[in-house]
This record gives C-alpha cells, structure tokens and sequence, in this order.
C-alpha cells in the first residue's frame, strides 16, 4: 500500500476508486440481502427487482417490490408497489439528534381477494407478521410514510358475477411512526387519506393509533359520497342476489377501540334507490323466476321503509366486540368484523335502525 500511496493525489484516488466500488456493489448486496429476509414471510414471499443510492440526500430507492401467496395461486398479487423511496430525514437529525426516514410509497396496489367459505383461496393477509416485516424491509425508525397514485381492491373470482370493487387515486400520510414514547408513556401516530371509490365517489378517511401496539386502542372515521349505487352491481348481485336500477348513497363508518373492545357503526344513506324492475326483472329469462321474485321483495321492503318525503333509505349497524382473540391477529378480529357489519348494512332484508332520526 505504501509503495502504491506515492502522492496525496493518488491516495485520494485510491479512496475514490474504493467509493465507486462500494457505490456500484452496494445496491446489489443489498438487494440480495432483502429479497432473502422477504422469501419467507409467513404465507407470502416476496421479491424486489432492483435497489438504487442516493448518498448525496441520504436515500435509497427500492424498485417494485410484489408480494404473493406461497401456497395459492392468486390471478393477483396482495401486494405491488411501483418503489418505495426512502430518505433520512435532515430536520429530525438536527433538530432532535434522531437518525428517522421519511419513506414514499410509489403507486402501491393491494388487492384482497374472497375465495369463498372455506377461506382456502382467499388473499386477506393473515398468516404473516406484517409489522415484523415492515421493520426487517425499513429497518429504520419512521417518520412519515406517504401513499402516493395508492389503490385497494376487493376481488371475489369464484362468485357469479364476479367481484371487483376499487377504490383508487389514493393519497395518503401516516405521521408520527415513531418508537419515541411521549411525556405520558403513549405514541400516537395520526393517519389522513382520500381516494376515489369506484373511480368516481370520493372517499376520506383519518385515524389515530398507536403503532406499535397490537391494534387494541385506535380511533378511526371514514366518509364515501355520491356513490353511484349501480357501480355495486358486482357486489350486490355476489352477495345479496339483487341489483340496483338506480340510485345513490352516502357510506359513514366511525369505530374506535379501547384495551380491545371495539365500538362504533357502520351507516349508508341511499338516495332515489330503484331496485326492482318488472320488464327488466320479470322478462330476463337468465335471472330465473326466485332472483326475479327476490328483488321484488327487496324493492318493496326498502320502498316500505325509506322516508317517503326525502325518497331515502337509511339504516345503522353497530360495530361491538372483542379483538382479543387467541386465534386471530386484532387487527385481523377488527376487519372480520367491519366486513360482516359491512354485509349487514346492505342486507336486502332492510332492517331499520331503532334511532327514529336514521
């Protein structure tokens, strides 16, 4: 080394020569390493196709990360993200001497799939740690996480017709993921959101929590509007064996949860809502004489029920229960839940709320 270190000049490009090196080897190490930790994830592997460096802002970048069943083959992956941009954040670093990222999700994609009752090809996540994870593939305290052009879908491809309910355009910020307690022993990280249900009905979500708890306390609201109740054909005629001719509605869904006792509801406003058609209904050879006779029944009930004055329909089903369970994950405890209050909200039986005001 001596003999080669002749010059300052020459040492300095010996240590340029040695960063080049590390800067074109690093981003290939580095990939090989994360994609070992994602192979085996519980019920999913996953897979990312390249890692680039950005020293000069203290970042790197993560190129199309997919994550799938292992023991299922699913028409579509449960999770897809464009790139994952990670960059230390500079004012967390010299304001509070804390090394934290800030970290963007690039066109993230989930999809959720139904695959009947006995759950086998079903796509809802359980089976994996997900927080561990995220902590093996961001091994780094966060800051802020951003939801950039997001979409969530619900797919059933088993059910007649087929399910596929989208809720795209979706820009989202988690702040305050922190492993920092605050002065009163709690961390509260807020979530804030807005998407496009359907491609035309706005959506708006918030929701505190604290993020490295089990779920068992968080607040949340979420608000759909103008939904064009004809878009949720898919979904109505899968899951309720009716279609809507016409109409519109508002979806509000408020829960909170405190040392695992969840409570909140789950309430849709429908507006101007036509459902049974005689000539289209009684004349349509594939729908059957029963689908036809439901949808009658259907019609009538929610023409019985809804306030004739407004011409609309409102009902309200309460969210309760318990997310302590052995066998399931609480946040696990809380979708099962929201996805039977869900259901019921839209039974075609119309059950009423007590409260006279909905």
């Amino acid at each position: 080394m001596k003999r080669l270190v002749r010059t300052p000049l020459q040492a300095v490009l010996i240590l340029v020569a040695l960063l080049l090196a590390l800067h074109l080897l690093l981003p290939y190490l580095l990939r090989d390493y994360l994609n070992d930790k994602l192979a085996d994830m519980g019920d999913y592997r996953g897979r990312i196709s390249d890692v680039d460096l950005a020293w000069w802002r203290g970042a790197y970048r993560l190129d199309e990360l997919l994550i799938v069943r292992k023991d299922q083959e699913m028409p579509v992956p449960f999770v897809q993200i464009a790139a994952i941009d990670i960059a230390v954040s500079w004012r967390s670093l010299w304001n509070d001497r804390a090394i934290v990222a800030e970290v963007i999700f690039e066109r993230p994609v989930l999809n959720f799939v139904d695959g009947g009752e006995d759950g086998d090809d079903s796509q809802s996540g359980e089976g994996t740690d997900w927080r561990e994870e995220l902590e093996e593939l961001l091994p780094i305290t966060l800051n802020e996480l951003h939801l950039v052009d997001g979409q969530v879908s619900f797919r059933n491809f088993q059910s007649d017709p087929q399910v596929d309910v989208r809720t795209s355009d979706i820009q989202a910020t988690f702040h305050n993921l922190t492993n920092v307690e605050g002065d009163d022993g709690t961390r509260v990280a807020r979530f804030a959101g807005d998407g496009l249900l359907l491609g035309h009905a706005p959506v708006e979500a918030e929701a505190s929590f604290d993020p490295f708890k089990d779920f068992y306390d968080f607040e949340m609201r979420l608000r759909a509007r103008d939904i064009d109740l004809t878009q949720l054909n898919e979904l109505s005629g899968a899951y309720g064996k009716f279609d809507f001719k016409a109409g519109h509605g508002d979806l509000v869904i408020e829960a909170s949860a405190e040392k695992g006792q969840l409570d909140g509801y789950i309430k849709p406003l429908l507006h101007d809502v036509e459902i049974f058609d005689w000539e289209q209904d009684v004349s349509d050879s594939d729908k059957g004489f029963f689908r036809s006779a439901w949808e009658a029944l259907v019609g009538i009930s929610e023409n019985v029920l809804k306030n004739q004055s407004e011409d609309q329909f409102a009902t309200r089903v309460p969210l309760s229960g318990s997310l302590q369970d052995a066998e399931t994950s609480p946040l696990q405890a809380f979708i099962a839940i929201l996805r039977n209050g869900f259901v019921e909200a839209f039974d075609p039986g119309f059950e009423g709320s007590s409260d006279p005001q909905d």
